[in-house]
């Protein structure tokens, strides 16, 4: 037996709308051939690039775990190291281990609170308070940061969104280089620019999906989902994010309202 069930999503909305009636022939010709259906919305209309929020929380726990369980498993070597009595000529050698990757963490953590997380109640951020998380971040990676930022402070939206593009500027610098990030004032919204400069700059295929807005279709999810997450805050927050690969240089540019 078939099942009479109408079909439901974008082909069961068009089925359960049949064509109108054919009107009567005055004359017995033939009738003409009913109207065509609408032509198909484009698949960008067809939102195949939805991530749910549970899909895009499970991402974003696994790349901040991805991140910590480094510095984390390093304090760990260390502590065995200090507890092997055959290693006693490497004490102090596990003693800056523990030392560098305790910092690691810490400075990790920081910054995730404000990027990715609610942080506090606070509304604006202070800016020199985002440099030093920034610079944070950038103290345990080849790349060097410029900052110059010329407000004073901030909203919540803009804020993450400045950390985000900071340290995608810092992965699209494996090998060294320089990121300047700028943010100003332009009539009711606030400009951040992040420039990463290096002759070996690379912005992979699922981070540029990201920042496009798209789900990740292959490449490395710690990768895509911040790209992917940076695009969502800004056009939550009513903001444009933009981005730009030329000859050794990555631009990313967010528009976000003040």
């Amino acid at each position: 037996m078939f099942n009479t069930t109408p079909r439901r999503g974008l082909f069961g909305a068009l089925l359960s709308h049949p064509a109108p009636a054919e009107a009567a022939a005055p004359v017995p010709v033939e009738a003409p051939p009913p109207a065509a259906l609408s032509p198909e919305p484009p698949p960008a209309a067809l939102k195949t690039d939805t991530v749910s929020s549970t899909e895009l929380a499970a991402f974003l726990a696994a790349r901040m775990c991805h991140d910590f369980i480094s510095p984390a498993g390093a304090i760990t070597s260390g502590l065995d190291l200090l507890d092997d009595p055959s290693a006693s000529d490497m004490r102090e050698e596990a003693m800056g281990l523990i030392q560098s990757s305790a910092r690691k963490l810490v400075e990790l953590l920081a910054f995730s609170r404000v990027a990715f997380g609610a942080s506090a109640s606070a509304e604006t951020f202070d800016t020199r308070t985002l440099q030093t998380l920034s610079q944070g971040i950038y103290a345990h990676v080849r790349p060097d940061l410029n900052w110059s930022v010329a407000l004073p402070s901030v909203n919540k939206a803009a804020a993450r969104a400045l950390l985000n593009m900071a340290q995608l500027a810092a992965s699209a610098l494996p090998t060294g280089g320089a990121a300047t990030v700028t943010a100003a004032a332009e009539g009711d919204q606030v400009l951040i620019r992040v420039e990463a400069r290096s002759h070996r700059v690379r912005l992979r295929p699922e981070v540029a999906s990201g920042l496009n807005g798209e789900k990740l279709d292959g490449g490395l999810s710690g990768q895509w989902v911040q790209a992917f997450y940076l695009n969502a805050l800004v056009r939550e927050a009513g903001g444009v994010l933009e981005h730009h690969v030329a000859d050794e240089m990555l631009a990313l540019t967010a528009r976000l309202p003040a």
